[in-house]
């Protein structure tokens, strides 16, 4: 059930969000993230409805997060290009640590008070703050009266009239492949991106092995797990805040070499440790967590200030659709071979791989400039 709740999380993501994105940049930003928004809103209020009648059926919570990713598809590329249309080039990192440390505190938080309502009131209340949630960013975004986004091709549609479905998707095919060439040309950009396609094939199972880790191998408790996942939090917060207050090296590309580099050593180490170093494991949890922000940040950063604004929809929605098919396939890789040779190894492994991988990233010479 969790493996198939993935599939539907990720599945619109993977398959539309190209297609999403070169729609994010014909539309202005804010009629997409209201909208995206009051229609996220819109499934989660379904699902209140339909548990508090008592029964909440599997086929309902797995059709609520297929459609919740659909309208993320939207969200997140939307959001992406919103910061460079509003801030200055020389702030982006630097937003971008503050964005992430926002998330990060909002998912610790969102926890706890999940662990507080759940028990009192059941998952009703828990999914209507959902849907609060969500009205109380779209109440933000009109008052913060963005008029930003959108381009010539909605003007033409609204001056030509609407044209038939047709060759509206031929327009949107055209408009992504249009999206991809431009990212194809940024050479830096786009091995950036392939590289961080492998990145995230191999975090994807360290994130998923740490319970595992912690309790197969340190012979831990569940909430020895627990509490490896919040050092974990922690080390994200305090990296975003780092990244806020200096904004990486000068460099952006060796910033989020660095960070590949760091967490390639910190899960290496974390690998090596006995069974006896569960206290030298939360050291290395947190230091995962401290170079997430300095690899994902500069990143954004980078693709913000180089993409001319009218593609930014299509490219972060590129990227984002890559990432996609990148989760799972590290999550089914792991499932096949980390029960074989055991969590510590996979660690290991991983590490090392990763190690390579900034030291390879560093050597592509369209990366360095």
């Amino acid at each position: 059930m969790l493996s198939l709740a993935s599939l539907a999380g990720f599945l619109p993501l993977a398959l539309f969000g190209t297609f999403a994105g070169a729609l994010v940049d014909r539309l202005p930003l804010r009629r997409v993230l209201i909208g995206a928004d009051l229609f996220i809103a819109t499934v989660s209020a379904a699902v209140a409805v339909v548990s508090a009648t008592g029964s909440l059926p599997v086929w309902v919570v797995m059709a609520a997060l297929f459609l919740r990713a659909i309208g993320s598809a939207f969200h997140t590329p939307a959001f992406q290009a919103l910061t460079p249309l509003m801030a200055p080039a020389e702030h982006l990192t630097r937003l971008a640590g503050v964005t992430q440390a926002g998330q990060s505190g909002g998912y610790i938080l969102g926890t706890a008070i999940a662990a507080a309502i759940y028990p009192v009131w059941g998952l009703t209340t828990m999914v209507a703050l959902d849907v609060a949630g969500a009205l109380v960013a779209s109440g933000a975004v009109l008052a913060a009266r963005l008029d930003v986004g959108g381009c010539a091709a909605e003007k033409n549609i609204a001056v030509a009239g609407t044209p038939g479905i047709v060759t509206q998707l031929r327009a949107l095919g055209a408009e992504t492949v249009a999206g991809y060439r431009v990212l194809r040309s940024y050479r830096g950009l786009f091995a950036l991106l392939w590289c961080g396609f492998v990145f995230t094939l191999i975090f994807s199972p360290i994130s998923a092995l740490f319970p595992i880790m912690t309790i197969d191998h340190f012979d831990g408790s569940t909430g020895d797990a627990a509490t490896a996942e919040i050092v974990f939090s922690v080390g994200m917060i305090a990296g975003s805040a780092l990244l806020a207050a200096t904004g990486g090296f000068k460099n952006r590309a060796l910033t989020v070499v660095a960070a590949t580099a760091l967490y390639g050593v910190a899960t290496l180490a974390a690998g090596l440790l006995g069974a006896d170093g569960f206290a030298a494991f939360l050291v290395m949890s947190f230091l995962m967590g401290l170079s997430s922000p300095f690899y994902s940040g500069p990143q954004t950063a980078l693709m913000q200030e180089r993409i001319p604004p009218e593609y930014l929809g299509r490219v972060f929605g590129l990227y984002g659709a890559i990432m996609s098919w990148a989760l799972p396939l590290g999550l089914a890789f792991s499932s096949v071979f980390a029960d074989a040779v055991g969590a510590p190894v996979w660690f290991v492994g991983a590490g090392v791989a990763m190690v390579l991988l900034a030291a390879v990233t560093w050597a592509i010479p369209s990366i360095r400039r």
